[in-house]
């Protein structure tokens, strides 16, 4: 994603149509490079079995105890668990984190599957609120530590 090779030489493949639009791996690309600069290394690739079939991570450093995540797969890798299976792995990295104690994150109102993996990891609801890109978006909290 950073146009550095994979690490140990694992070549990675990526599924039919690749893992997302070209702006939407820009705006990923940026929010992985100030993380890094802030020395959060809290963004990851989904693989499966050797293929990349999405993206996942905070939004920012832990601010008060608190971290966004965002994630997305592949269009064509979708409704396999993989969105499930990625936020409960990034859940974990939460808890190992003594600096966060609220996973927070939001789902369109439009997107029922994203709110369902979120639900499955054990996030509760706690609003609604009116975003300028997405629209009209779920806001949802998970306690860790």
């Amino acid at each position: 994603m950073l146009g550095v090779g994979p690490a140990g030489g694992r070549r990675l493949a990526l599924p039919p149509g690749g893992v997302d639009a070209p702006a939407v791996l820009e705006h990923v690309r940026g929010i992985t490079q100030r993380l890094r600069q802030a020395g959060c290394f809290a963004s990851w690739m989904v693989v499966s079995e050797n293929e990349v079939v999405g993206l996942c991570g905070y939004h920012r450093p832990p601010e008060n105890g608190r971290i966004e995540i965002g994630y997305g797969v592949a269009e064509s890798r979708r409704g396999r668990g993989h969105a499930t299976r990625a936020v409960a792995a990034m859940l974990q990295a939460a808890e190992a984190d003594p600096n966060v104690q609220v996973v927070v994150a939001e789902t369109s109102v439009s997107n029922p599957a994203s709110a369902r993996v979120l639900e499955k990891n054990g996030f509760v609801q706690t609003g609604n609120r009116f975003d300028a890109e997405d629209g009209e978006v779920v806001t949802w909290q998970k306690s860790v530590n």
